[in-house]
């Protein structure tokens, strides 16, 4: 299943960056990413997502995204190892609620992951200490 979740969220790679999308090729921000990819392995998505804003976690306390996430995703526990296809959910800025999402495509030394970023579309990363640290939970697909 790992390497399905990674396979699958490569073919999304170039997608632009377009605020509540989910259509590859087209555009796509980092929840439509984790939506399409649940798509391709499960079929209907498990609920309908709100409309929200780009701002929408900048002033809010309810961890919308990790509700979500423990709705329809599996936990990874915190001292389990990193795996590939793993969904890391990411808060941006200490104290701020989780507001990002990529998957991890390589792990180990070297360690990578897919995202929609912002003016870049769906890219893959090095998860340098720094996306590391940020890294609020990790889930994988059921």
């Amino acid at each position: 299943m790992d390497d399905a979740v990674v396979a699958a969220a490569r073919e999304w790679l170039g997608t632009p960056y377009v605020h509540q999308a989910s259509v590859k090729g087209c555009g796509a921000d980092c929840l439509g990413l984790i939506r399409g990819v649940w798509r391709q392995l499960h079929g209907s998505e498990p609920e309908a997502t709100p409309a929200y804003t780009a701002d929408w976690a900048e002033c809010g306390q309810t961890e919308v995204l990790h509700d979500a996430a423990m709705r329809h995703l599996v936990p990874v526990a915190p001292h389990d190892d990193w795996r590939i296809g793993q969904v890391l959910l990411f808060r941006m800025r200490q104290g701020a609620i989780a507001k990002h999402l990529g998957i991890l495509s390589v792990a180990g030394a070297e360690a990578r992951f897919l995202h929609a970023y912002t003016y870049h579309g769906v890219i893959e990363s090095p998860l340098t200490r720094p996306w590391q640290s940020r890294v609020a939970a990790r889930f994988r697909f059921p």
